[in-house]
């Protein structure tokens, strides 16, 4: 669309009021001065689009960091968005397939059921936001209703609140405006990929806007019995019942059916000098370890989103916004328990998970802009009411999760499993009260400043229901959370900043799944972040960043590396490194998206657990946490008609699981080549092919565990047909 601008009377008098002065200086008298009429003229410009903020690889500007409107070059902490187009171009359709290109960012197993990060070293189902707003139930999100994904790198609990391990990551939603979209994909791909995704909205009023995004995928996989069904529905309104107010309404209902597929385990390596498992026979990639159809995953998600922001005269801007989360999941699988052993037999575990959680989120933002004297503030207070209500039950055969006996690992299967022994039935019922101050400051030209404090009253109230076991445990804490920043900016596009920002992690929700509860167990995990970095702006379409970051974390839940199930607290674990990332156009046809990570993660102090087997020493390297990752993705736009793409990713050799004196699994390192071709065959009509692992390479994409290893997928590719009606 097009705005035009033309010139008024009154403006072209003031132009020639100045022209005049100008002229004064000659000895031309007034009277002699002949008046000019000068002719009409058109300013035209693109007008920004309220369906896709958004276009191409770089976006300029992000609320994530700062809750306020922040260009991303004057936010003091790292921070990484994958934009609408790239996500389209590279037909992701998951949070893993996203963060391949986010610095400091690994995706992991998650059991096969949830979606699981490891930001800065620190694993994490929990720290996933939708619209600034906690959605951490475990289930995998898709990508449908999604505008971009916004990760920040870091602690920041100013901002996020409890959470925020290693960073968090915030997914925008498609937001109902008056540009029109009228959008229809239809994909078909290897292993029977099937997908459709619709998206339509328009204003149906000069005060209110629609928009509907839906989804339904069925699919199977490379892997055995493996399969997902999904689908998903998001209506949204937009009401703008004058120029300072906006309201906007959501709800989704999407549901997740899957198997859930917990991969391969881990067999000895045939050099006796080398103590570290491999990943057992990567290259048999497709067979299933345990029963497939005993396997089935399941996820429902009813949501009620709205936000209501004004603008008054005097400059204030509240902004109110509350999700409304009903989740029910459950999940049963039956997998790999330990390594092949040197006979090629191995061990089998089997147990049902129910989880219900309610999720009830109001936030408050309020922000002013002010100055004192030639310093510039952007003032925000707000406040968070949050409650969350979970209970979880585990459920295994008879004899314990443990099936007990062995199996061959050319035949890891066993069927006529019955769950019927409660292992766990627990309740957790979590509230919280935050209050937050920042001010971003502008002192002049070349220096800012972005200081903030928040203080979280937190209750948590546990209850185990199982009567032989039962206890009630009711913790309170009250936590400080500051973050202070400084910027200097060499240039109006570029800035070099230093960060120091805290997180905490209570223990509610998942973070009591799998530990023996007791008074000491509810102590929160504490993350200190120190950052130095730099970011600049090349071009107004090309940005590059890097960061130097120190990431420190106190009493730390980890995976028990025996793999029991349970979990295990640390005393401490640190991680520091260098991200580099690079987001935009080179030239007007070469579009690029880029992350480079060095990294090392270790335990900072000597955990002596149950049995010596089970000792973790310091210096042993945090699991998932390559020392170096690097992803770089070209699109090159050949004519009107046709472009390309080649991309690569690539990582160095990590631990499956943080290392014990018994046991360890190394994942090797690997470098995999992606490739698509876009077609614009009409206005209306356009198609895209998109092939992954191009060169058929054998290689373990992640790991949940030592014995839990997920091979990568083998040459593939998915036709998308979109339409534009």
């Amino acid at each position: 669309m097009k705005t035009t601008f033309k010139p008024r009377p009154i403006l072209l008098s003031v132009g020639l009021f100045f022209s005049g002065a100008i002229l004064s200086v000659t000895t031309l008298s007034a009277a002699e001065q002949e008046t000019v009429e000068l002719p009409e003229v058109e300013v035209t410009a693109d007008k920004k689009s309220d369906t896709k903020p958004v276009k191409g690889y770089n976006a300029k500007r992000s609320t994530t960091a700062t809750r306020t409107d922040t260009e991303l070059v004057n936010v003091p902490q790292a921070i990484t968005v994958i934009t609408r187009d790239f996500m389209q171009d590279q037909s992701m359709q998951s949070i893993a397939d996203a963060v391949r290109y986010v610095p400091g960012v690994q995706a992991a197993q998650g059991e096969g059921n949830r979606d699981q990060l490891v930001l800065r070293g620190n694993q994490t189902t929990g720290d996933l936001f939708l619209d600034g707003l906690r959605d951490d139930i475990q289930t995998y999100r898709d990508l449908y209703n999604t505008d971009r994904i916004e990760v920040l790198k870091g602690a920041n609990g100013m901002i996020f609140g409890r959470g925020g391990a290693g960073g968090v990551v915030n997914r925008v939603s498609k937001k109902a405006g008056w540009d029109p979209v009228k959008d229809l994909s239809v994909s078909y791909g290897s292993f029977d990929h099937r997908r459709i995704t619709a998206d339509y909205g328009q204003g149906l009023s000069d005060e209110l806007a629609f928009r509907l995004n839906a989804v339904y995928e069925n699919s199977n996989s490379y892997r055995d019995g493996v399969e997902l069904r999904r689908y998903g529905v998001t209506p949204t309104f937009t009401i703008k019942p004058g120029d300072k107010t906006e309201i906007v309404l959501s709800a989704e209902y999407f549901k997740d059916e899957r198997i859930a597929d917990r991969g391969v385990p881990s067999f000895i390596g045939n050099d006796s000098s080398n103590l570290n498992n491999r990943p057992y026979r990567i290259n048999d990639y497709d067979k299933f370890f345990g029963n497939a159809r005993l396997s089935p995953t399941e996820t429902e998600t009813v949501a009620f989103n709205a936000a209501i922001s004004h603008a008054f005269d005097n400059g204030v801007k509240v902004k109110n916004s509350t999700r409304l989360a009903y989740y029910d999941k459950y999940y049963q699988n039956v997998y790999a328990r330990s390594s092949v052993s040197t006979a090629g037999t191995l061990q089998l575990g089997a147990y049902r998970d129910n989880t219900k959680r309610e999720n009830l989120i109001n936030q408050t933002d309020v922000t002013y802009s002010a100055k004192t004297g030639d310093i510039e503030h952007t003032l925000l207070a707000g406040i968070e009411l949050a409650s969350q209500d979970t209970t979880n039950k585990r459920i295994t055969p008879a004899g314990g999760e443990n099936l007990g006996g062995t199996v061959t690992a050319e035949n890891p299967m066993l069927s006529g499993i019955v769950f019927n022994n409660i292992t766990r039935d627990q309740k957790s019922d979590f509230t919280a009260t935050a209050f937050y101050l920042q001010d971003q400051i502008i002192f002049n030209p070349q220096w800012q400043a972005v200081i903030g404090l928040r203080h979280d009253h937190l209750n948590t109230r546990y209850t185990d229901l199982r009567p032989a076991n039962f206890a009630n445990i009711n913790v309170s804490d009250n936590l400080l959370s500051p973050r202070a920043g400084l910027i200097y900016k060499p240039t109006a596009d570029s800035s070099v900043y230093v960060n120091y920002s805290t997180s905490y992690v209570p223990r509610a929700g998942d973070q009591l799944v799998g530990l023996t509860v007791s008074s000491a167990t509810f102590k929160p995990e504490k993350f200190i972040n120190k950052e130095v970095g730099a970011k600049w702006d090349i071009t107004p379409n090309l940005a590059l960043t890097a960061a130097i970051f120190k990431l420190e974390r106190e009493n730390v839940l980890a995976a028990d590396p025996s793999n029991t199930g349970n979990s295990i607290l640390l005393d401490g674990q640190e991680t520091t490194g260098l991200e580099l990332g690079a987001s935009g156009k080179v030239t007007d046809q070469w579009q690029i998206m880029g992350a480079f990570t060095l990294q090392d993660g270790e335990i900072t102090e000597r955990q002596a657990n149950a049995t010596p087997a089970n000792v973790i020493n310091k210096g042993a390297e945090l699991a998932m946490t390559p020392t170096r990752t690097f992803s770089l993705w070209n699109k090159y736009q050949i004519n009107d008609m046709w472009a390309v793409a080649l991309g690569v990713v690539s990582r160095s050799e990590m631990y499956a699981a943080t290392p014990t004196v018994g046991q360890s699994t190394i994942l090797p390192g690997y470098t995999r080549f992606d490739a698509a071709i876009f077609a614009k065959i009409s206005p209306k009509w356009d198609a895209q092919i998109n092939i992954e692992n191009l060169t058929n390479k054998d290689y373990a994409l992640f790991a949940h565990n030592n014995n839990n290893i997920t091979p990568g997928a083998p040459l593939n590719a998915r036709a998308t047909l979109n339409y534009h009606f």
